[in-house]
């Protein structure tokens, strides 16, 4: 007998996404045929995130709009994990709900759902994490692929509600990973990302002590040119780490540092005591010692009892740091989590206000970022083109995909042009905010560069 198709719906992030692609490609294993277009399939399982209300929000908006068109439901996820019974008590075409630590077992969830059972399959704390063992089909262009090296956090930061969705910390084995990246290599993998809740502290839970800097070591055999890291905590980044982002080739000098805040009084009551030696001292010894640094980070406005000096302090921060890539979040009370219960609340009109100020402060530090690029010659990772036009898109390693930028990319002189999932070198021509502009060039471009007889247009 035929299996049925089943439709996927992907919401929330990366880690999420490993997550949807392990459940693909157990389904597929099984026999079950699996499609994004929910059109195809009576029963659509929809991973939710649940991170902050507007995710929420989402969520529960996708999964009205696909039980309203007729859908079977197969929540999993977050959502599912958080409200766990209520989910299928409030949706009567939900008929299984999966736990961030159960995703496992989907094939036999949707088994006991065709056999005519509601299922609900949450642990209350969540253990599994997969490895390369699990199978997997994956939903990123050929050339991307996310690698979790870690599930869960056992931080408690007072806002956040990941801990309690996704449970402790718990690392894979670097033979582990190493192994999947492999695998990943010989599927034409360009490009690596490496995900967890707090990267810098990969290893601790398994090995005793975090093992960044040898996974990044072991990684360096791999034969795919970009591997980067998201989710650098700065106290994590220690000389050894560093190291290892300096001498192994193909680790990108990308640094993803979640800072939240900058004021002491703020990051006090965020639950973040840790964070107390992130000063401007720490980031600059940083850039010292990885020269060739990019630096994202993402900040909370609002949190409750922020002052406008609070408020202040951030801004002269972001000022003086002048990090190449920004994130700016509004509080998001999250019920269940120690900042929604804290007093002086501040109000979203103020939070919104003070997100504004401090997007409009970054932009143009981020344009001068990307200005001193032009006249260079940086590699690009073509992901789409415009088969009319000739025109790619792609990005270089400055950029994260999807949370930054990319480059606009012309054919260069003679036709030079490259197909999506390749990486060639790119004359950059032009910036904006946060865009590039730029034209492929040929091997003499790159020679006369490399010898110094280009000189940099910079901004």
């Amino acid at each position: 007998m035929t299996k049925p198709t089943v439709a996927f719906a992907h919401l929330g992030c990366e880690k999420n996404r490993v997550d949807t692609e392990h459940m693909l490609g157990l389904l597929a294993e099984a026999g079950y045929g699996v499609s994004a277009d929910e059109s195809d399939a009576a029963v659509v399982v929809v991973n939710t995130c649940s991170f902050i209300q507007d995710a929420r929000e989402e969520s529960v908006r996708t999964l009205v709009e696909l039980a309203e068109a007729g859908k079977e439901l197969i929540i999993a996820g977050c959502l599912a994990q958080h409200f766990q019974q209520e989910l299928l008590d409030s949706l009567p075409e939900a008929k299984a709900i999966v736990g961030t630590g159960d995703y496992q077992h989907i094939v036999s969830v949707l088994e006991r759902v065709e056999a005519g059972e509601r299922v609900n399959r949450v642990s209350s704390t969540p253990t599994f994490v997969g490895d390369e063992h699990l199978p997997r089909y994956r939903t990123t262009s050929e050339a991307l692929a996310y690698l979790k090296v870690a599930e869960g956090c056992d931080y408690r930061c007072a806002f956040c509600i990941i801990p309690r969705l996704r449970g402790d910390q718990r690392s894979r084995p670097i033979e582990s990973i190493v192994a999947e990246a492999h695998s990943l290599a010989a599927q034409g993998v360009q490009e690596l990302v490496l995900i967890s809740q707090i990267t810098t502290n990969y290893g601790l839970d398994l090995y005793g002590k975090p093992q960044l800097a040898q996974l990044l070591r072991a990684l360096g055999e791999v034969e795919i040119p970009w591997i980067r890291v998201h989710y650098a905590y700065p106290t994590g980044l220690t000389p050894e780490v560093l190291a290892a982002y300096r001498e192994v080739a193909n680790v990108l000098p990308y640094l993803d540092l979640p800072l939240q805040h900058s004021h002491p009084d703020v990051l006090r009551a965020m639950n973040r005591p840790w964070q107390a030696d992130v000063t401007g001292g720490l980031l600059q010894r940083i850039r010292q010692q990885l020269p060739d640094a990019v630096l994202r980070t993402t900040f909370i406005v609002g949190f409750p009892e922020e002052t406008e000096e609070h408020f202040q302090h951030l801004l002269e921060f972001v000022a003086e740091q002048r990090f190449d890539h920004v994130g700016v979040f509004t509080f998001s009370p999250e019920e269940g989590t120690p900042a929604a219960e804290l007093p002086d609340q501040v109000p979203h009109e103020v939070a919104a206000e003070r997100k504004d100020r401090l997007m409009a402060l970054q932009q143009p530090i981020a344009a001068a970022r990307n200005g001193a690029l032009v006249g260079r010659i940086v590699d690009v990772l073509i992901e789409q083109e415009n088969p009319s036009t000739g025109a790619m898109l792609g990005r270089c390693a400055r950029f994260a995909p999807d949370v930054d930028g990319e480059v606009r990319v012309r054919p260069g002189d003679g036709g030079l042009c490259a197909a999506p999932g390749t990486m060639v070198p790119v004359r950059i021509t032009a910036a904006d905010t946060y865009d590039l502009i730029g034209e492929v060039v040929g091997a003499g471009a790159m020679v006369a560069e490399a010898r110094g007889h280009l000189e940099p247009s910079g901004v």
